[in-house]
């Protein structure tokens, strides 16, 4: 078999990326579910123990959500300060539930279990 490094790293970095969206859709989920994107969004930049206190979480658990959600772009980080803060765009589509490009339903699996509607 002649493997062609080139496109072998082409499938496994598809693969990599695939297998970290797992991981992100869990954490985006729950980052819905405990009401952290409201509160970050709400609250303007603040560090991982300033939103564990507003959302009445852990705040070890806060910094490794927040710095996934960094890492995937779904929230920033600011290195200077510490502190975490969502664009107005972040905001919009993650965190304002009337927004009409609202990602909150992208990311819940409550709709797998939809029953189709029959005619």
């Amino acid at each position: 078999m002649a493997i062609n490094q080139d496109k072998l790293h082409e499938f496994l970095g598809k693969a990599i990326v695939d297998f970290g969206a797992v991981f992100s859709a869990a954490l985006i989920r729950i980052g819905d579910k405990l009401g952290l994107y409201k509160a970050l969004a709400s609250g303007g930049p603040q560090t991982p123990a300033e939103l564990a206190r507003k959302t009445n979480t852990t705040e070890r658990y806060v910094r490794e959500w927040l710095s996934n959600q960094a890492a995937g772009g779904y929230v920033n980080y600011d290195a200077a300060t510490g502190k975490f803060h969502m664009s107005e765009e972040q905001t919009f589509a993650m965190a304002d539930e009337s927004s009409p490009v609202s990602c909150r339903e992208l990311f819940s699996a409550h709709w797998l279990r939809r029953k189709p509607r029959s005619n």
